[in-house]
């Protein structure tokens, strides 16, 4: 038995790759187009292990994925592979309908045609589960109440509009044709391997460079944060007993403003690697809100809980601590990781 994993050399992909391949024996073949944030880097530990094997390759690509699922027969398809940065998506929203609708579509439309083509109990036991996200179901109001997987779609980004998007592509495929599809949708992850772009990691890594850490508007925006590797394994639990068309959101109980996570992140650091200049609090810097930004977001994972019996094994004081301990472990895995276009990036997004 083997398992397709798209987007398995991204943040999310590879800290589920090489989770699966730390609890199973079954292979794993990853399909990755390799664009900024996917690094073949993260899954250099399983260089020459016969479980695994890397193909370099857009999800656009239908033929490729058709000779994919032809070759190695898989019995699952995880799909990771997403634009996913909110802001990326504000400034250039194409590639983002590109890979996360068009991608998602040429995805559905081979594992199909794949599917249709089995036999007995291969065909019943396949399963394509789709990696959604939190942010389709909108904003949150300070009082209300957590999203569960009833909450009414209201994306207000192009990034969430995408996967919005392909949420109900994986749905129509399902009532339509029949194919068995899970979805799960996630709260904000953060972790190793976390390309620093995003807040935690952006905080981390400019801290230990003495640069400003910039914080959007007032800092209040809250986010439910889900440690990775509870991630990966709530993804486990739901691709081997996840009810065949279901959605189960997948939370981390850890509803945080961004404001109170850079004081977590700068507490620890000045434990860690304090710094002779002061606490690292000095840094933060208010810089002007992006546009539509989404004030709170928060997770009700009690269905995946009830159903599975899955809860995070982390709280948000032990994943951080390990997360901030695996970037002052790994700096040349930083260096290596921030090109120029990515400081080009930075710079220009937080200008203001």
């Amino acid at each position: 038995m083997t398992i397709l994993v798209t987007g398995g050399a991204g943040f999310i992909g590879s800290n589920f790759v090489l989770d699966w391949l730390r609890a199973s024996d079954e292979p794993v073949v990853t399909l990755d187009a390799l664009t900024y944030a996917g690094n073949l880097e993260n899954l250099a530990s399983l260089d020459g292990d016969a479980r695994h094997s890397f193909v370099k390759g857009d999800i656009c690509d239908g033929a490729l994925v058709a000779k994919l699922l032809a070759e190695h027969r898989p019995r699952a398809l995880v799909h990771f592979a997403a634009e996913s940065h909110v802001d990326r998506s504000i400034s250039g929203p194409g590639a983002f309908m590109r890979t996360n609708i068009e991608g998602t579509y040429t995805l559905l439309e081979a594992a199909r045609a794949y599917w249709s083509e089995l036999d007995g109990a291969a065909k019943a036991a396949f399963r394509f589960h789709h990696v959604s996200t939190d942010e389709v179901y909108g904003s949150l109001g300070a009082d209300d109440a957590p999203f569960d997987e009833t909450k009414t779609y209201e994306p207000n980004s192009p990034y969430s509009a995408s996967k919005a998007a392909s949420d109900h592509l994986v749905r129509a495929w399902h009532h339509t044709y029949g194919l068995p599809v899970l979805t799960t949708n996630c709260s904000n992850n953060y972790g190793p391997l976390h390309f620093p772009e995003k807040l935690i990691p952006l905080m981390i890594v400019n801290a230990l460079a003495g640069k400003p850490l910039p914080i959007y508007g007032d800092g209040q925006n809250v986010r439910d944060w889900l440690y990775v590797t509870d991630h990966a394994s709530a993804i486990r639990a739901v691709l081997a007993g996840g009810q065949v068309g279901e959605v189960y959101n997948i939370g981390g109980w850890n509803e945080m403003t961004n404001l109170d996570i850079v004081h977590t992140v700068c507490a620890l650091l000045d434990e860690l690697r304090p710094d002779p200049a002061g606490s690292y609090k000095r840094l933060i810097t208010y810089v002007k809100d992006r546009p539509g930004h989404d004030r709170r977001y928060a997770i009700d994972a009690r269905k995946i809980e009830r159903e599975l019996g899955w809860r995070p094994a982390e709280t948000f004081a032990t994943g951080i601590r390990k997360t901030v301990q695996w970037y002052l472990a790994n700096p040349d895995w930083v260096s290596r990781v921030q090109s120029g276009a990515y400081r080009d990036w930075v710079a220009q997004q937080y200008s203001a």
